[in-house]
This record gives structure tokens, sequence and C-alpha cells, in this order.
């Protein structure tokens, strides 16, 4: 039997800008079938919030462009005006020679052409609400911070993909020099009190409960994503099952629900590979 291609299965990504304009950052992820999940960010020392936003974007999409991916997939993205410009404002703009209604110049007109031929067919964009707990759009929040105050945050590299090269449109911020024999070097104020492992995690479970206690049901690309398990395993479940302190219940129209059990309960799936 051939081995199931992996695909990516959804992609996120967030800009940020420390002063606006002055020095900023942006931060993207995608998430393969296989449950992998790789990183990237990258820096710029003058820029605006709305540059990093489109930059992320390109990244994703210039990734994508050498990537299996699965069909009708989508970024997600905090920034209305990165959506609002590829899918309402661009067409408009292109037919007035890259004036707006007032007749101003576009801003960020390189970027935007630059993503106008980046996009990809059955790759959408859709819209989350920034620091509202999803997970992917937090974790590409963090790195893009991290590289706008001049750190370069550790970035997962998925083992399945790791074949696979990424490239980033602006290049990361280089790694600070290792203080000499001589040298003491100082204590970094802008660590994260936690690895970022731990964040991500604590987003989950956080977001688990919220879903839980909302009753949501959730597809299996969203509950993948959540679980961080592969699709083709999920794909085989029938029956509900548990993760960490949650049921997973199947509904009828094929989505799942979380119903929390017990904090700390002993019952969890022991699938191998899974976690």
């Amino acid at each position: 039997m051939a081995a199931e291609t992996v695909r990516v299965v959804a992609a996120a990504c967030d800009g940020a800008c420390s002063g606006n304009p002055g020095p900023g950052g942006w931060g993207a992820l995608l998430r393969f079938s296989d449950g992998s999940v790789r990183e990237m960010g990258g820096a710029d020392r003058a820029t605006t919030n709305n540059r990093m936003e489109l930059t992320a974007a390109l990244a994703l999409l210039e990734a994508l462009a050498d990537l299996p991916h699965q069909e009708g997939m989508a970024i997600r993205t905090d920034s209305r005006y990165l959506i609002d410009g590829l899918d309402k404002w661009m067409a408009g703009w292109k037919r007035k020679g890259w004036r707006t209604a007032a007749g101003n110049p576009v801003l960020n007109r390189d970027l935007w052409e630059a993503l106008d031929r980046a996009r990809l067919p059955g790759v959408r964009l859709a819209h989350v609400r920034g620091h509202s707990g999803d997970p992917d759009n937090d974790r590409c929040d963090a790195i893009a911070v991290a590289f706008s105050k001049g750190r370069t945050p550790p970035l997962a590299e998925g083992e399945q993909v790791q074949n696979l090269t990424i490239s980033a449109t602006v290049p990361a911020v280089q790694a600070k020099a290792q203080a000499g024999a001589g040298d003491v070097a100082a204590p970094d104020p802008l660590v994260d009190p936690a690895p970022p492992g731990l964040q991500q995690l604590l987003s989950r479970l956080e977001l688990a409960d919220r879903l839980a206690a909302g009753g949501y049901g959730l597809s299996l690309v969203e509950l993948a994503q959540l679980v961080e398990m592969p699709l083709s395993t999920l794909q085989r479940r029938q029956q509900a099952w548990q993760w960490r302190d949650w049921q997973v219940l199947p509904l009828a129209d094929g989505r799942w629900r979380l119903q929390r059990g017990a904090a700390g309960s002993q019952q969890r799936d022991v699938t191998v590979g899974e976690s």
C-alpha cells in the first residue's frame, strides 16, 4: 500500500511592530496532515505592522506553492487589512492604476503586487479575532513579537518534513553572538517566562475548555489542529475517545464535540504515536 502524501492542512500568520513605524516582526506556521508543524518568522528594523502582516502571508503563500496542500484550506489571520485588500480592494486598485478611491497611491504596493502574483487556487484567507485564545494565532503573534524585539525565538521544525525547505521573504534576525570567553553575559530581560512549547500547550488546553463549555462541533481538520494528531488517524475514529481531560464525542453530522471530564483524570487515549 502506497504511503499517504503528507499535505498542509492549515496555516496561520501574524505581524507585529514596536512603534508602528518601528522595528517589526512576522510569524507564520504550517500544519501538516501527519500532525507535524513548521514555523517561520523574520524581522525588519524599520517597518509598519501592516507590512509585517502582508509579509507573513506572502511567506506562507510562497511556501505553499512548493508543498502539497489540502484543497480549500484556509490561512488564518487577524488582519482585516490583509483580507479586505486581497478579497475586496485589489481589483479596484488595479483598475485605478494602484490608486485608492480617494486618488491616493496605494500603500505597500510592492507587497500587494507580490501577494497578487502568489495567490493559489483553493487557498483562502479566514479571519480570526486576535488574542482570542486561538492557539495558532497566539503562536504566530508570539513569534512576530519576539522578532520585533530583536530576539530569535525557537521555531518548530516538523520531523516529518525536514527535507522540505521553506524560505522567508524577509531574513530572520540573527541570534546574538555568543559572549567571549572573558565576557559576562547580562541576563536578557525579554526572555519568555516559560518555554514556547508549554505556552502553546496552555493555549490549547484553555481553548479546549472554551470549546467544551460552548458545546461547539469541530471538523476533523479543526480537531487535528487542537489535539495535534495526524488527520489520517482521526479519520479512522468512529467511537468516543479520551484526550487529556476531555471526552471527544462523535456527532451525527461527522463533527466532534469535547466534553470536560474530571480534572486530572487518569483516562487518556493510548494510541501509539499520538499525544
